[in-house]
């Protein structure tokens, strides 16, 4: 039997008739329905946010790449191996032939020519011929990657991991050393990254099929065509092989699709070494391609003080972020398997390549672009915290946030600095261009310069007298003017009859900081 309290309470207007509760409440309910936005449906307010926020994050990233990348970029003469992207590309342009490049008189095999290409696109797209015009391709290179970071990647990513990556791929010893020269590095890693985020990116997705390989081909194949078919496979497919593996999906590398993608990527190296191949000095050709590789696992000129400290100095290249890879977050174990088997898919390509003898640290600088996604997948968790034999203190996202501005600040600032100050200072020691005014004191800017097989000689870019490469003095037509040769030649130039009763006269001698010797002949006229 209920108790009196335990009956429930019917309300009544004030003539005693029961009210029906459902009555009283409906028109509330209908208000709030009409109110609540539907599930899954944007609303303009959210589409506004969403549009905003992706315009700063773009602006962000813009910002920065500018800040770090573009001062003084030109302001320096070319070094180290610029010269032979740079000078091929100008002989491309004077001789129409882009199918086999040449450094001097003499084809270059050693690399195969895209970044050739696109320098010689640069130089004729803007029509000048400078250290900029050259560089900016490798600089553009490095936006690119940042900004499919955070349009591309965003998905996956998520807006924070994916603005961090972004970040953490700008603001990077590796990138900021490379990024701002012409060397084949910045393009090669950046197509090769670009691959990466874009099948991730469709991986994550749940993207099957032609949408997740074929795109990745066309970047893997361009990157073929930057340095060749190694090592760059090797930190694509480590942690593609190493996600599959861990999602139990290893049959996707066995379908269709991955195999018409193989086809395209390989097909777009052969396109330019087929021809290239049979219309040169095939056995040359070979030997050199056979040199590329085997010399560096044969370990040919190895040093063991050198190569020990391969992977240490491989890991500055993820500087200043390295240290942030020893936090730690809880989370499902799916999901710390997940993360653990990309590390390990970007960390053994790192090793392997390092530990071949003949390898340098920055064979694996791929390994920046899976690295920078790791890091962005990383620090967007908000539940970080250190391991505890390094305290065991919480990593918040307001210390993360503040951290990664402070990485960021101080790289833009530091590049700042150095194009305001040590880029007028560096200027004052040049030691190429220098060269070049001396030819140019000697030989006005009208008259045709030729060389004989100079080799590779990177003040030629800045003689301003138009210069034709020939391999023997033999080869110097009649009306040859000035001349250079190398030391080894200055006999030959002196005492050659080809242009009797005149012998041709040394004009310039040139020891350039590689104790390199050129020497200058003039040819008087023989009336």
């Amino acid at each position: 039997m209920q108790s009196a309290s335990s009956k429930a309470v019917i309300p009544r207007d004030d003539r005693g008739r029961r009210e029906n509760p459902l009555a009283t409440t409906a028109p509330a309910v209908k208000i709030a329905a009409m109110h609540q936005p539907r599930p899954g449906r944007r609303t303009w307010r959210k589409i506004l946010l969403a549009k905003w926020w992706q315009r700063r994050r773009t602006h962000v990233v813009l910002l920065v790449w500018a800040a770090i990348y573009l001062p003084g970029l030109g302001s320096l003469e070319i070094r180290g191996e610029e010269g032979r992207r740079i000078l091929p590309a100008v002989t491309m342009l004077q001789t129409g032939n882009y199918l086999v490049p040449h450094v001097g008189s003499e084809p270059y095999f050693r690399k195969p020519p895209l970044v050739n290409w696109i320098v010689a696109a640069s130089f004729k797209l803007t029509g000048v011929r400078s250290e900029w015009t050259a560089r900016l391709p490798s600089a553009l290179a490095i936006l690119a990657v940042a900004l499919t970071f955070v349009t591309r990647g965003r998905r996956a990513l998520g807006t924070t991991g994916s603005l961090l990556a972004a970040m953490i791929w700008l603001v990077n010893a590796g990138n900021i050393e490379k990024g701002r020269l012409i060397e084949i590095e910045a393009i090669y890693v950046s197509l090769t990254a670009l691959a990466f985020i874009f099948w991730i990116a469709s991986y994550r997705a749940e993207e099957t099929g032609r949408r997740l390989w074929l795109l990745p081909a066309v970047f893997l194949g361009l990157a073929m065509l930057t340095k060749g078919p190694l090592p760059h496979l090797l930190f694509f497919y480590g942690p593609v092989v190493a996600l599959l593996w861990n999602d139990r999906k290893l049959a996707l590398l066995a379908t269709r699709d991955h195999f018409i993608a193989l086809v395209v990527m390989l097909g777009m190296f052969t396109a330019w070494a087929l021809p290239a191949f049979l219309l040169s000095d095939s056995a040359r050709v070979a030997h050199v391609w056979s040199r590329q590789y085997t010399g560096r696992v044969s370990g040919s000129g190895f040093q063991f003080t050198s190569w020990i400290m391969n992977i240490p100095r491989g890991l500055v290249y993820f500087l200043p972020w390295l240290p942030l890879a020893l936090l730690q977050f809880d989370k499902p174990t799916e999901l710390r398997r997940r993360h653990f088997a990309l590390l390990l898919g970007i960390a053994a390509p790192f090793v392997l390549v390092n530990v071949i003898p003949g390898a340098l640290p920055r064979y694996a600088m791929p390994a920046l672009g899976p690295a920078a996604w790791w890091f962005g997948e990383l620090l967007a968790d908000e539940n970080l915290h250190w391991p505890r034999w390094l305290s065991g203190k919480r990593f918040t996202p307001n210390v993360r946030n503040n951290v990664t501005a402070l990485f960021v600040g101080l790289g833009c600032i530091g590049l700042l600095t150095y194009g305001l100050i040590g880029v007028p200072y560096l200027r004052k020691h040049e030691k190429v261009r220098q060269h070049a005014r001396q030819i140019d004191a000697i030989i006005p800017s009208s008259v045709l310069l030729y060389a004989v097989n100079p080799k590779y000689q990177p003040y030629l870019f800045y003689v301003h007298a138009p210069i034709r490469y020939v391999s023997t003095i033999e080869q110097l037509p009649a009306d040859t003017k000035f001349f250079l040769v190398q030391g080894e030649n200055e006999t030959e130039a002196q005492t050659t009859r080809r242009w009797s009763p005149s012998r041709a006269q040394l004009v310039l001698r040139i020891v350039d900081y590689r104790q390199h010797e050129a020497i200058l002949f003039s040819v008087p006229s023989s009336r």
